[in-house]
């Protein structure tokens, strides 16, 4: 599909406004504590906002679309969300100084498809309930390979459309594909979170030969995308966090050679907040431990209850940033990470959601985390994501991001 004069227009006015704010000296300094963050040698806590509801944010039509071409109204999208970020609440949040385009990968994942039915409570958020589509041992079959593709020649005319387009506004860069190592994310889609927990009591043999599965199938994707040198090492978040390290990524652009032991990953089993340790330890670790060995660096858990369980947490290979949801107990998680882990605090999305925007509770909040994180001496970044509403209030994510950094910057 061909660009017109107008969606060439768009992208180029929307890569100025981009590079506008990439191209500041800003930008320098909040990779240089980040940095130091990622070494375990902190100088202050980060702060990041992220998974925003988007739907809430279009009061002044900064994000409206014109671009048709799926592959460039993605970098449109991408672009104008960096901007809107960053013009209303940037937090530490960095901007690369070029343009990204995906290349064409192709993924052909388990080989199933998700079968659900939803019910949405608001336009960001809905209710899942999945169809079993492994009831039985037999159905360990459904579970295939990953097979991953690049077309090269697809790739290059992205290139080169691209370079085009953005012809001294912006340099290119290619972005390549990433790991979620999330299995038990995707599992609870194929059969649901029910009869998951049902299993780990009556058919464990038939969940570890699912998970066996899925294993061998991620790490077939892997081994691919390394021979295919695809992996995105100059990617600069991992899990919505900032991921500059004087190992793998010194400063933007500056990745190392495009396959996993160069880059990040991170997995999860957030359903098993419900379940003992003990669970954890037999049927999450044995598999996440084998993917993790491929990868540089890894950021471990998201909205999972990690506290009672970090112990077991902390052997998973090449560990960098395990998640504290605001199911954890964050006293306990700071008391127990240590000082070489980063402790990935999620401050609660609830308190952006309330009736009416309490500020002193905001407050109050951040400051406990903080208070936790210094009494144990740990390396801190807070990242509020998971934000289902504002009440269609875009300004309360700038009045929090005001309280955090003022929190922050007073540590």
């Amino acid at each position: 599909m061909e660009l017109t004069k107008k969606e060439i227009s768009v992208l180029q006015e929307t890569a100025k406004k981009y590079m506008e704010y990439a191209s500041l000296p800003v930008q320098k300094e909040k990779i240089r504590l980040w940095k130091a963050l990622n070494r375990s040698k902190m100088e202050r806590p980060m702060v990041v906002i992220d998974q925003i509801p988007w739907n809430e944010m279009n009061n002044e039509h900064e994000l409206d679309l014109f671009v048709e071409n799926p592959v460039f109204r993605r970098v449109e999208l991408n672009l104008k969300k960096e901007i809107y970020k960053y013009k209303h609440y940037p937090v530490d949040m960095v901007l690369d100084p070029f343009i990204r385009i995906p290349k064409a990968i192709s993924n052909t994942g388990y080989g199933m498809k998700v079968e659900e039915e939803t019910l949405y409570a608001s336009g960001n958020v809905s209710s899942h309930v999945f169809k079993n589509q492994l009831a039985t041992i037999e159905d360990a079959k459904k579970i295939k390979d990953m097979v991953i593709t690049h077309d090269e020649l697809e790739t290059d005319r992205r290139f080169e459309t691209a370079s085009e387009i953005f012809k001294g506004i912006a340099p290119v860069m290619m972005e390549g594909n990433m790991f979620h190592l999330g299995v038990w994310d995707h599992l609870s889609q194929f059969m649901g979170v029910e009869n998951i927990y049902f299993d780990l009591v009556d058919e464990p043999d038939k969940l570890h030969l699912f998970m066996e599965r899925m294993t061998t199938s991620v790490i077939k994707g892997i081994e691919q995308s390394n021979q295919l040198k695809i992996y995105d090492t100059n990617a600069n978040v991992c899990h919505c966090s900032y991921i500059y390290t004087d190992e793998l990524l010194p400063d933007s652009g500056m990745g190392k050679e495009t396959i996993t032991k160069y880059g990040w990953a991170f997995g999860l089993a957030q359903l098993f907040s419900s379940v003992s340790p003990g669970v954890t330890e037999e049927f999450e670790l044995p598999y996440i431990k084998r993917m993790a060995e491929y990868f540089g660096m890894i950021y471990y858990g998201c909205c999972d209850r990690l506290d009672d369980r970090l112990d077991l947490v902390l052997t998973i290979p090449h560990l960098k940033k395990v998640s504290c949801s605001p199911w954890s107990i964050r006293e306990a998680f700071a008391e127990k990470i240590g000082p070489k882990v980063i402790m990935s605090n999620k401050p609660t999305p609830a308190l952006v959601a309330t009736a009416t925007l309490d500020e002193d509770e905001i407050r109050k909040d951040l400051q406990r985390t903080v208070d936790a994180a210094r009494k144990n001496n740990v390396n801190l970044e807070m990242i509020l994501k998971d934000i289902s509403t504002v009440k269609c209030e875009p300004e309360r994510l700038t009045r929090w991001a005001n309280i955090a950094m003022d929190v922050v910057n007073n540590y």
